[in-house]
């Protein structure tokens, strides 16, 4: 019997509440939270089940060579109305070797900011891990760290190693590999929430992979032209690379040799994934707020803006030797 073919997943949102806001995952595969597949005849299964049966059809042969069965980006919508408490995250050596999960890098993409929104990201100049240690305990580790009033489009790599938070009014957008691993540094004299940390994931395991160096924002990147123009890339790592791509007009993609998933995520107007099934049209819409995965079994399908000013971000996972 001919196997049905995959096509572009939906996914339910998962919210946690926590006393400086929320973190809403559009898409995760943690064990402990997996993203429900809402829509088609994989609809109620979760993205583990999906990986464990699925496997290199859903990312690509070269993808899963590397990555295995779980799937290796995650994307959440953090709200933040308060203080974030500083967090900081592994390399993948130690990622792998003291906790067997993969490291956790980070983009941060800017949604909205308030009047009173900050960033803090990396030390204004080199420390070391006493000063880290005694600034993190009197809760004026603050002094020590870059504050950075953010705007919307505003991105950020967060390298392993780099403290970082946020403050204020703010929303952000969270893409990342799947990786439980954020370690507490300080939660500014309140008390912090169990759900949110594991308590051995504290300030004193994570000194020994801070990086103290002067942080440094790197340049922002040029618009794409030719065939891509007005396509942005806002990081390309061996992990996974991001593009902000204005969707004023139908996107024909072609799958070709990249071999890999490709994951939408809207974050202004809405869209429309448009497939071929059996010679006819099949439509995923994509709004506000929301992922869409394409599966790598989907080699060739448009993208389509269904509302004017529509922006999205798209994630995959370049092919690696």
């Amino acid at each position: 019997m001919e196997e049905k073919k995959l096509y572009p997943f939906r996914f339910c949102s998962l919210r946690d509440e926590y006393p400086w806001g929320s973190d809403e995952f559009l898409l995760a595969d943690l064990g402990y939270r997996d993203s429900l597949v809402r829509n088609g005849w994989l609809g109620g299964n979760a993205i583990s089940e999906v990986m464990d049966t699925y496997m290199d059809r859903v990312v690509g042969e070269n993808v899963y060579e590397f990555w295995g069965r779980q799937f290796p980006v995650q994307v959440k919508h953090i709200r933040v109305k308060g203080k974030m408490p500083l967090r900081v995250h592994p390399d993948a050596e130690t990622a792998k070797d003291r906790y067997d999960f993969l490291g956790r890098e980070k983009l941060w993409y800017v949604l909205r900011a308030g009047a009173d929104a900050r960033l803090l990201l990396g030390f204004k100049e080199d420390t070391d891990a006493s000063a880290l240690y005694t600034k993190c305990m009197d809760g004026s580790v603050a002094g020590l760290l870059n504050s950075i009033s953010p705007k919307a489009g505003d991105f950020f790599h967060i390298r392993p190693g780099v403290p970082h938070a946020a403050a204020g009014d703010v929303e952000i957008l969270e893409i990342s590999e799947s990786s439980p691993l954020d370690f507490c540094l300080c939660g500014w004299g309140e008390e912090v929430s169990p759900d949110e940390f594991d308590a051995s994931l504290n300030l004193v395991d994570a000194l020994d992979f801070i990086d103290y160096k002067a942080w440094e924002r790197p340049e922002a990147p040029a618009p794409a032209e030719g065939d891509r123009a007005g396509v942005t890339k806002l990081i390309s790592i061996p992990e996974f690379t991001v593009s902000l791509v204005p969707l004023r007009e139908p996107l024909a993609v072609e799958g070709g040799e990249s071999d890999s998933f490709v994951l939408y995520t809207c974050i202004e107007g809405e869209a429309s994934v448009q497939i071929d099934v059996l010679g006819r049209k099949a439509l995923f819409p994509l709004q506000k707020d929301e992922a869409v995965l394409v599966p790598a079994e989907c080699s060739d399908f448009f993208i389509v803006p269904t509302a004017r000013d529509t922006m999205i971000l798209e994630t995959a996972v370049a092919h690696r030797e």
